[in-house]
């Protein structure tokens, strides 16, 4: 099924409207909450100091961190608040604290959505092709963390590599790198100075610690699935449980979210059912299964030699899974 044919037989233009409709008071429902769990580990990562608890609370507390990134993204979208510029403050803020400069981010997440699965033109997409060993080192976070804090120092520096990045935008993205990298500076300074932890104790360990439990919903978003130009066919959505969706800001309805990225993440779930009443079924797996399913084909040839309009990563039972209605 052609994605643009999709997506109109999909929603009726007036349930689109409806969908489409933001709300500051949801945004700052879901914003308060992840914030909230966030200083609560936080505390209590605090207390649990020289103690053997202190490994669950830096648990908590670095996974609340990582999946802040849902926060970054919607907010990139624009749809968690009514009110643009209060969009876009959070965005700049949570993409300091995500080393992931908001402006670059949606330059490549915009990419990403308009040539989806495209390998020359989507944003997440312009990476070499997985073997198993790289697929590995991605999900440990290294591979990771060495693109995000390295792009920031070459962006910073003026050079500009991303072939999604266009020639009028590359202004904003070095000079949004260079603030970021100067703060960052700044706190490695002052910690030496005040002779503290705090930084590396409840923010960049934390993170770069617990990345591969993000990595879980990073990946299974698109790997393994056709590169054709149809939504249903190259996007995959997550089989998971209420708190999860909590956690990743329903992005576990990634299907929905691809076919009308417009849709605010708290309506993705109404939206999933519209598209499921039309389309019968999306591809849908759990996380372990997805890890599971794609090591397995991984172990067997590298990403480059599964054919383009194929998908090769699907469910254990096989095929197509029918959700039903929650």
């Amino acid at each position: 099924m052609e994605a643009s044919f999709s997506r109109r037989k999909l929603v009726t233009p007036v349930e689109l409207k409806e969908l489409n409709a933001r709300s500051d008071i949801r945004g700052s429902l879901q914003m308060a909450t992840h914030v909230g769990a966030i200083i609560c580990a936080g505390s209590l990562h605090s207390l649990a100091m020289g103690t053997s608890l202190v490994w669950v609370t830096g648990f908590v507390l670095g996974v609340l961190l990582n999946f802040l990134y849902a926060a970054q993204h919607e907010l990139s979208h624009a749809t968690v608040f009514a009110t643009r510029k209060v969009n876009e403050f959070f965005g700049r803020l949570i993409g300091f604290v995500m080393i992931f400069p908001r402006d670059y981010d949606q330059v490549m997440h915009f990419a990403h959505h308009t040539y989806t699965q495209n390998w020359e033109k989507d944003g997440e997409l312009v990476r070499e092709p997985y073997t198993l060993s790289t697929y590995l080192i991605w999900m440990s976070g290294i591979s990771y963390w060495r693109n995000r804090i390295v792009g920031v120092i070459r962006r910073a520096s003026g050079t500009i590599v991303e072939p999604y990045i266009r020639v009028e935008e590359e202004a904003k993205v070095i000079k949004e790198s260079r603030v970021h990298l100067a703060l960052y500076v700044a706190i490695v300074i002052l910690s030496v100075v005040l002779q503290s932890w705090v930084a590396i104790t409840f923010w960049v360990l934390p993170m770069i610690l617990t990345k591969p439990i993000h990595q879980l919903q990073n990946t299974i978003e698109h790997l393994g699935l056709s590169h054709e130009d149809d939504i249903l066919e190259n996007t995959r959505s997550t089989r998971t449980n209420v708190l999860i969706r909590w956690l990743c800001w329903q992005m576990p309805y990634h299907t929905a979210h691809h076919v009308f990225p417009s849709v605010p993440f708290w309506k993705l779930h109404q939206l999933n059912s519209k598209i499921e009443e039309q389309a019968g079924s999306v591809h849908r797996m759990g996380w372990f299964e997805f890890q599971i399913e794609v090591i397995k084909r991984l172990a067997q040839k590298d990403e480059s030699q599964w054919p383009l309009n194929e998908v090769w990563v699907v469910p254990t039972a096989g095929g197509r899974i029918r959700v039903p209605a929650e």
